[in-house]
């Protein structure tokens, strides 16, 4: 897992640490010493820590004029133990929201496991985006955890799409593509 670093293409573009409107804003990383885990394996020192044992994130691009959000994840989601969507929702989502972020783009193929519990999170996360016209679209989630996702009914709030292309994307034309196609399944 130490050798999974967040996509980094998109750094001459964005960096969180950089963004004031990010919470984020000033955070400093080791490219050597090596300090968060999942279980017992240890994760890039790059990723975002933000209050949950075993997920991490780092926003990968955010853009408060098209008002969107990529942020790739890596680890275990753990909504019935951890309530890991709590966490994410107050500590990053919140955040972004108030900034004018309203449309989500998660990458997710680095999250191996999913624990469901109730779906009141994601249900809220959704209320506080719908009236503006957002969504969320979990990027290429893998099937044992997309299985779980489903199991939870939560595709009704996180729309799961996949496509092995998004790094060939910039940002903004990955966004585009998939705000075409949220446009149509939402009409």
């Amino acid at each position: 897992m130490h050798t999974i670093e967040p996509y980094y293409n998109w750094r001459h573009l964005y960096a969180a640490e950089e963004d004031e409107l990010s919470p984020f804003y000033g955070r400093e990383y080791s490219e050597f010493e090596f300090s968060n885990t999942v279980y017992n394996y240890y994760v890039h020192p790059q990723w975002d820590d933000f209050g949950s044992r075993n997920l991490y994130l780092k926003i990968l691009f955010a853009d408060y004029q098209y008002n969107f959000a990529i942020i790739e994840l890596l680890g275990e989601w753990n909504d019935a133990i951890d309530n890991d969507i709590m966490t994410l929702k107050r500590e990053i989502i919140d955040v972004l929201i108030a900034e004018g972020i309203y449309k989500f783009i998660l990458i997710v193929e680095n999250v191996m496991n999913f624990h469901s519990s109730d779906d009141c999170y994601y249900e809220e996360w959704w209320d506080d985006i719908k009236d503006e016209g957002g969504w969320i679209v979990a990027l290429n989630m893998p099937e044992q955890t997309r299985q779980e996702f489903e199991k939870a009914r939560l595709q009704h709030y996180v729309h799961l799409l996949d496509d092995d292309k998004w790094r060939t994307y910039q940002p903004l034309h990955l966004y585009n593509m998939i705000d075409n196609i949220m446009l149509k399944l939402l009409e």
